[in-house]
């Protein structure tokens, strides 16, 4: 076996295709790394051991408490916040996973569809008339990254503003800097005074209904439940919608289509899904036992990192080496696998977004055109997130809407 891959390498984030391929030439499908203060773990870049792993949570655990490097991390590790083990959906396992995805599930099936999509589209609407009246802008800040976190925030029953601070902390957490332990307890903050509003005056949103469900959630719970939600869905929502959005405007099988291409939206995004996943990677399974994964023995305990991204571009996928195979099917593990995947709710909100995001902004600018040379456009910083720094754009100015 050769030497662990370090993950903090810059190449990780510059060049991510080309990284993943010296790890196959190298490791094959599962392959040693070491995280940010050379914390060991496994990454799992095949689609095959990656679906296996997924299936198979009575040998591949969930829970990070039954993590055997925690003596190796260091204090105010970045990476603190998405292993931290929380009383969540995403650390709960069995009987106690079920209970909690069906609370979610029932609170977000809560929220009327077509209310959904109304309140959406006057959002969309409302951020493009604070941009469409000059003659360029960046849409991943101005748009796609305001725009899920704004829904989020309505479904919660949270005002604008303190919803667009809760978006800021929530990138600079998933960026995994040095802030990122201190923007955690930031959200954590929000969300306490903001179930204790709730539990004095209950409303249509999703934090009212997850007090009133069966699961009968504690404050601590609760909080940590509310943070696994927005993060999940605010952040690789958003980077889903800049993706799509960069792929329509740098690719000619879409850019020369842009006006009117409604019928493209949804191939943009499913292509996105396979070929630059906004669920990069994520953390992750916890072995139960020592197991064997394509001839690499994995200990009791160890973390076994999940590469989504890598997974969706293994080249045994890409018969021949031609992707059209994947492009137009929904195989990819973007919403990972399992009983573990995005809970069926959040999926569809997520889809809602993505693809009236897209198609409202193309409505209003029908000729709007990337303001710089597709290979100047740079990718986030972040192991955990696939998503563009900067989107500018141009377009040809027209008169607001006025909406509110």
């Amino acid at each position: 076996m050769g030497e662990p891959v370090r993950l903090y390498d810059d190449r990780f984030n510059t060049d991510p295709g080309g990284f993943y391929q010296r790890m196959r030439a190298e490791h094959g499908p599962v392959v040693p790394v070491l995280m940010e203060g050379d914390v060991p773990a496994w990454l799992v870049i095949g689609y095959r051991e990656l679906h296996h792993v997924l299936s198979s949570p009575d040998v591949f655990a969930r829970s990070s408490r039954r993590w055997n490097a925690w003596d190796r991390v260091p204090e105010n590790w970045p990476l603190l916040p998405v292993l931290a083990p929380l009383p969540n959906l995403l650390s709960a396992e069995g009987e106690e996973h079920r209970r909690r995805t069906a609370a979610v599930n029932e609170a977000l099936d809560g929220a009327d569809p077509h209310e959904l999509r109304t309140v959406l589209t006057r959002l969309a609407d409302r951020l493009i008339d604070g941009f469409c009246a000059s003659t360029g802008t960046d849409l991943r800040v101005q748009y796609a990254q305001r725009l899920p976190s704004l829904l989020l925030c309505w479904m919660y029953g949270l005002d604008d503003d303190r919803g667009e601070a809760v978006t800021t902390l929530m990138s600079t957490m998933f960026d995994a800097g040095p802030d990122s332990v201190r923007a955690h307890a930031e959200i954590v903050a929000e969300f306490t005074g903001l179930i204790a509003a709730r539990r004095a005056e209950p409303g249509p949103d999703v934090v009212s209904r997850m007090i009133a469900h069966p699961a009968d959630y504690g404050d601590e719970d609760l909080i940590a439940e509310l943070v696994a939600i927005m993060g999940g869905a605010h952040q690789t929502t958003a980077e889903w919608i800049g993706n799509a959005l960069r792929l329509m405007l740098t690719d000619d099988r879409f850019s020369a289509s842009m006006a009117g291409a409604r019928s493209s939206v949804g191939e943009a995004l499913t292509e996105v899904l396979w070929e630059d996943s906004p669920s990069q990677m994520n953390a992750g399974r916890f072995a139960a036992h020592d197991v064997e994964l394509d001839g690499k023995l994995i200990r009791k305990g160890d973390l076994v990192l999940l590469g989504f991204a890598a997974a969706n571009k293994d080249p045994r996928l890409r018969v021949g080496g031609h992707d059209e195979g994947v492009r137009g099917n929904h195989a990819h593990l973007s919403f990972s696998h399992g009983e573990h995947s995005c809970p069926h709710a959040a999926r569809g909100i997520a889809e809602t977004m993505a693809v009236t995001a897209v198609e409202v902004l193309l409505d209003r600018l029908p000729d709007v055109e990337l303001a710089i040379p597709a290979e100047q456009v740079r990718w986030r910083p972040s192991p955990w997130v696939r998503g563009v720094v900067s989107l500018p754009v141009t377009f040809t100015p027209t008169p607001p809407q006025g909406v509110h």
